[in-house]
């Protein structure tokens, strides 16, 4: 692991994306609640909080962090795309990068799992850091290319 020890304690902030491509009849369904599992939204959001807080726990190397908060969004893109995104905030001495990414990878993962037993071609996708904020290397945000 890095050492960290002799770096400023700061606020930390990251925004993580991604994205869930299906079935329009499956986002329908997310939307609609009629999924036979339960509240898709509602189990992805947890996931993606339990995911942020073990980051040290699934990436080897990872510090691990006390976070102050982690916030998870979903929006329907378009009748085929699930936008998932993730805000963690700590005060530390390393960055909430993995731990946004990680909500995201995960709540993904858990929206799949939930929809599976009907769309077996759904895809995950365009996983990536938005912004972050804190530190020695200063702030980061994504350029939008259009």
């Amino acid at each position: 692991m890095v050492d960290v020890g002799d770096k400023a304690v700061t606020d930390r902030r990251a925004r993580a994306s991604g994205r869930v491509r299906m079935e329009a009849s499956t986002l329908g369904r997310i939307r609609d609640r009629r999924l036979s599992k339960g509240d898709v939204l509602e189990v992805a959001r947890l996931a993606g909080i339990m995911a942020a807080k073990r980051a040290s726990e699934l990436i080897p190397l990872c510090h691990g962090l006390p976070l102050d908060s982690v916030a998870l969004s979903f929006a329907f893109a378009d009748e085929r795309t699930l936008a998932i995104e993730a805000s963690v905030r700590a005060t530390a001495r390393t960055g909430v990068e993995i731990e946004a990414l990680a909500a995201v990878s995960v709540a993904a993962l858990a929206v799949y799992d939930m929809c599976k037993s009907v769309d077996r071609g759904m895809v995950i996708e365009q996983i990536r850091l938005e912004e972050k904020s804190g530190g020695r290397s200063g702030n980061f945000s994504r350029k939008v290319v259009r």
